[in-house]
């Protein structure tokens, strides 16, 4: 398709937004290009943005679903039920005796490095869905649009058939003119 002429732009700005094209966001101004060369705005924004993760932002996305999943509840809840159990079973040659010093110490190190691998996770979550919710704007920006130029030629086409109809009448009510013109006066009764 071919680009849309300033001019263009400059109408259609007016027409939709009632502003000038210098004052339109960076937004509104792709999205109008768009919508006048007939261009789709919408696209899979799972792809682009997750084109973009490095290794490590991959790997934190990966720890955070599996440190969120009954998968590891249960099988670290396992791991814990074994710990204990073998400590407590061994009594006096437990590598781990009574209050589970060790295990406490693992724990620790696991939450501490777990949860920031999961802030990470978060926060890049919280960017993709500003991303998305940016993209929603976009689309929902150019659907308004074009819901605006369907109204209008709607309302063309309206205007189109009443002045049809119209001069359709005037056509008639002409000729009806000229019929009755013609007709013989009525004869007088006696």
């Amino acid at each position: 398709m071919s680009d849309p002429q300033p001019n263009d732009l400059v109408q259609a700005a007016h027409r939709w937004f009632s502003k000038t094209p210098e004052a339109l966001s960076e937004r509104e101004r792709r999205v109008l290009r768009r919508a006048a060369s007939r261009q789709t705005v919408s696209s899979n924004t799972n792809l682009s943005f997750d084109e973009k993760l490095t290794f490590g932002q991959k790997l934190a996305d990966q720890v955070a679903s599996f440190g969120g999943s009954w998968t590891f509840i249960m099988g670290f809840g396992t791991f814990l039920a074994l710990w204990v159990g073998l400590n407590l079973l061994l009594l006096r040659s437990a590598f781990d005796p009574y209050p589970f010093i060790f295990l406490n110490l693992i724990l620790s190190m696991l939450a501490a490095i777990q949860a920031p691998v999961i802030m990470m996770s978060q926060n890049r979550q919280g960017v993709k869905d500003r991303y998305d919710a940016a993209h929603d704007y976009e689309v929902n920006l150019k659907a308004e649009i074009e819901i605006m130029a369907l109204h209008d030629k709607l309302d063309q086409l309206r205007t189109q058939d009443i002045e049809s109809m119209l001069r359709k009448q005037e056509e008639q009510i002409a000729l009806l003119t000229r019929l009755v013109q013609q007709m013989p006066p009525p004869a007088d009764p006696v």
